[in-house]
């Protein structure tokens, strides 16, 4: 597999919204998830959707063990999620500090439902259907948004609290930013 390079906000590919994918068990399906797993283990990512790398299905990846670019974060599943389907679960929201590879050394505040329930296929066609809270839930609307052409900045809410991430965490990153 191979460490692919990130598309950055700009490009016409990330805020188009991505095919399903037809065929779960395609050979070249394993060949594009192999890649984004080696490109998110590169980069510290805590996920990655395939628009990121210039694929445009739906598709995403995403998982938090120890994660330098996450230290304080709780542990997210690692999972695959093919045709993602997220719906919230209540009315109930959290703003986080949220990061993209797409969107390098920038941060911003982000609203984002407090639960989901998220469904998919992993890459043997099984079904996945789980529900998800706080940090978990704020990483798998982030990723699923990529799919619909959403990057994080349009959706703070104001914009006294994006910037880089050197100006606004002299300190370094705390908390459970995504």
């Amino acid at each position: 597999m191979a460490v692919r390079s990130i598309r950055r906000m700009g490009d016409p590919l990330l805020w188009a919204r991505a095919q399903e994918v037809t065929d779960v068990s395609a050979a070249n399906l394993g060949d594009l998830i192999g890649d984004m797993k080696d490109t998110m283990a590169a980069l510290h990512g805590a996920g990655l959707a395939a628009p990121q790398i210039g694929v445009p299905l739906r598709v995403v990846i995403f998982g938090v063990r120890a994660n330098p670019r996450y230290p304080h974060v709780p542990k997210v599943p690692e999972t695959i999620l093919v045709n993602p389907i997220v719906e919230p679960l209540g009315d109930e929201e959290e703003e986080g500090w949220e990061g993209c590879l797409s969107v390098p050394g920038l941060r911003g505040l982000v609203p984002r439902y407090r639960r989901v329930r998220y469904r998919g296929y992993d890459m043997e066609g099984g079904l996945i259907d789980r529900e998800a809270e706080g940090f978990h839930a704020r990483v798998v609307q982030h990723e699923c948004d990529h799919l619909d052409g959403i990057l994080y900045p349009t959706r703070i809410r104001d914009l006294r609290f994006f910037g880089y991430e050197a100006v606004l965490f002299p300190e370094g990153l705390a908390g459970e930013d995504a």
